[in-house]
């Protein structure tokens, strides 16, 4: 009979626990021998192991005395001010997410004939091949999105007839060509699992040229391709916040070590998807909508003795998914407050009046309020906890009626920017492969003949 490749056979039981036990390593090594693990210190502090031009994050000032102090978190792509560019084109009623790649990939903000043309060459560039949605999506629908999306993208080299030119140009092209078609190979993904694994109606919607990123993504999605402006407006802001985080994220990081190699682009940014499709990365706001979900079912949400209760059960490991965390809370570098979730908190207010989440709304407030004090009360802290952007963007797709499914997918819509402008510089600035080093710790053995082996 043939093996099923699923099952976990006792032999593969047996050997695994043998891995198990002779895995010597313990966190206190990593302290001993001064290895930073995760390329961050006991403080946090990131390890700086290239330079970008790209975008810039700040958690601390520092002071006269040489000392750094937590300030407000700013966040700046291409040294504009995140909060300022928002500002720019919402108050000019623009969508703002082609206006933000250009700057990305760039390095300058475009005159209105710039971002005129960039838009429309964006508009040329979605448009699959032939048959590429039967072929490559609808004849073999997965579960998962992330990895229906990078099975595609690697699927999309065969159809290109320069696929490992890895010069400047060619590489603008395949990027700008992969962040026109990342919402339909999203969308068609999902809408291929919704119909076969869910049963439910197929449909698959042509993009409309002349739409924006955020609009078209609302429509291929909808059966009826209809959305509100309020509806596209906040979608667009959430994908320009999610664009770009500077080079240490962990997918960026990815995406510079794999070109370092010398690889193509659709091999590049599949696997700067894998590392967006792990949890402690792009699957935050997911945990975070179901946290809120698990607390609505288990408390009185009006009653504010009754969430602190909660959230000190959730650190206690008694609530939710018993990992001890407040999902949404918290950052590797903001202390005092990301901007990104500033920026969405007041939109999400404007999305909850319009779609009735006025009490849902409510309830986040409380808790962003409640638990930076309550992890402070109990946690050993080295810097501040405040809100992130995943804290209110699960919140905000609930709103848009997105499906759970497409959550991180439409965080690699937004971060497709970033991932291109940092694979082009990593190119035009090529030299050494990236390969950090390791320190083997294990005591050097004396080879043993098979026959002598107990």
């Amino acid at each position: 009979m043939t093996r099923n490749f699923s099952d976990i056979t006792p032999y593969v039981k047996k050997m695994a626990a043998i891995a198990n036990a002779n895995n010597k390593i313990t966190s206190e090594m990593y302290a001993e021998h001064k290895v930073y693990r995760g390329l961050r210190d006991e403080y946090g502090n990131g390890v700086v192991t290239g330079l970008t031009e790209i975008s810039d994050v700040v958690s601390k000032k520092k002071q006269p005395d040489g000392t750094s102090v937590p300030c407000e978190g700013i966040l700046c792509y291409r040294g504009v001010n995140i909060k300022e560019l928002v500002a720019g084109f919402l108050k000019d009623k623009r969508f703002g997410f082609e206006e933000t790649a250009y700057l990305l990939l760039f390095s300058k903000l475009p005159d209105r004939e710039e971002l005129e043309q960039f838009t429309k060459e964006l508009g040329e560039y979605r448009s699959l091949p032939t048959s590429f949605v039967r072929d490559m999506i609808l004849k073999a629908p997965g579960k998962d999105m992330m990895n229906i999306l990078s099975r595609t993208v690697l699927g999309l080299y065969a159809y290109d007839d320069n696929p490992d030119d890895i010069s400047v140009e060619n590489v603008l092209r395949q990027c700008l060509h992969l962040i026109a078609l990342f919402p339909m190979l999203a969308v068609y993904g999902y809408q291929s699992f919704n119909h076969y694994h869910c049963g439910n109606s197929l449909f698959i919607h042509l993009p409309d040229k002349n739409l924006s990123t955020a609009e078209n993504l609302l429509r291929l999605l909808r059966e009826d391709g209809k959305y509100s402006p309020l509806e596209a407006k906040i979608l667009d802001l959430a994908l320009v916040l999610h664009m770009e985080h500077g080079g240490g994220n962990n997918s960026t990081f990815t995406t510079h070590v794999v070109s370092s190699s010398g690889t193509d682009t659709y091999s590049a940014i599949a696997a700067a998807l894998g590392s967006l499709k792990g949890p402690r990365h792009g699957g935050a706001n997911i945990k975070v909508v179901r946290m809120f979900e698990d607390m609505k079912k288990s408390i009185d949400t009006e009653n504010e003795k009754e969430i602190e209760d909660y959230l000190n059960r959730l650190l206690d490991k008694k609530a939710f998914d018993n990992a001890g965390l407040i999902y949404g809370m918290g950052h590797a570098i903001y202390s005092i407050s990301d901007p990104r979730a500033d920026i969405l908190m007041n939109c999400a207010k404007d999305l909850a009046k319009e779609k009735g989440f006025e009490k849902d709304y409510a309830l986040y407030e409380k808790v962003a309020k409640l638990a930076p004090d309550i992890i402070a009360s109990r946690r050993k802290m080295y810097k501040g906890v405040s809100a992130n952007v995943d804290f209110y963007s699960g919140l905000v797709y609930q709103m848009l009626e997105l499906p759970c499914e497409l959550f991180t997918p439409i965080f690699a819509i937004a971060r497709i920017v970033g991932w291109s402008a940092h694979r082009i510089e990593e190119i035009q600035n090529a030299g050494k492969i990236i390969r950090p080093a390791y320190d083997c710790v294990k005591a050097p053995e004396k080879y043993i003949p098979l026959s002598d082996r107990a």
